[in-house]
């Protein structure tokens, strides 16, 4: 999987784990991942890194099944206030990283005839979100591409879902938002949208993304999971 060092990742890494699968968590900062799983240092913009961690985690472990793209990034910004450079770094990893992860992993699912694949999207690609324009037009390429990739790969036995969190407490969160009574009223105006009214946990996106990659979901692709309290109802 990518991006397993951060919030979201090491949970997904430990509800993986206890489902008793064998995990590689690829990241650009491989010391922080969670000891359930192998850490391999990945970079998502850069091809040659994607094809060394691939290539590293089939060496150690064997052939890949299941492929979660998590890794991803983003900064409250107006896009009145954004240039090309800060464009190109979030389209660079929340959407071609992910493109460029499946093209190393998905072939080898195609030929063995298996394989689940689940990206972490945003409930931001669903409905739009204040702040992200740029990360949330990234987000929704990714929901269609996995839509899109779902019914070419379909008759070979590999799915592709999304799984899209709302407002979720992970340090990505805590660093957008920063601190003091600004960041506090944020928080709470987070917690006041979403019905359920608190934030989600990383724990609740990993519950989501393990359903999807067991066999219980092997009738299920093209679909996009909000995991968001009742945020987006769709």
């Amino acid at each position: 999987m990518t991006g397993g060092a951060g919030g979201i990742g090491r949970a997904i890494v430990r509800a993986l784990a206890a489902d008793g699968r064998r995990v590689v968590s690829g990241d650009i900062v491989e010391e922080a991942a969670d000891e359930a799983a192998l850490a391999v240092h990945l970079d998502v913009r850069d091809s040659g890194s994607v094809d060394a961690a691939v290539t590293w985690a089939e060496r150690e472990l064997g052939p890949i099944e299941i492929l979660i793209n998590t890794a991803g990034w983003d900064e409250f910004r107006s896009f009145l206030e954004t240039d090309e450079e800060f464009w190109d770094r979030i389209i660079e990893l929340n959407y071609k990283g992910c493109l460029r992860v499946c093209r190393r992993v998905v072939p080898g699912m195609v030929e063995r005839e298996y394989g689940r694949v689940v990206n972490i999207s945003s409930d931001a690609a669903r409905v739009g979100s204040s702040l992200e324009a740029v990360y949330a037009g990234a987000k929704a390429g990714q929901v269609a591409f996995g839509k899109t990739l779902a019914r070419e790969v379909a008759r070979r036995g590999v799915t592709v879902n999304s799984v899209c969190p709302g407002p979720t407490e992970t340090p990505l969160l805590e660093g957008m938002l920063g601190a003091g009574e600004a960041s506090a009223k944020m928080v709470d105006a987070l917690r006041r949208a979403v019905p359920m009214r608190r934030l989600g946990q990383p724990e609740d996106v990993a519950a989501a993304v393990a359903f999807l990659a067991s066999e219980q979901a092997g009738f299920i692709t093209g679909q996009t999971l909000s995991v968001s309290g009742g945020l987006t109802m769709a």
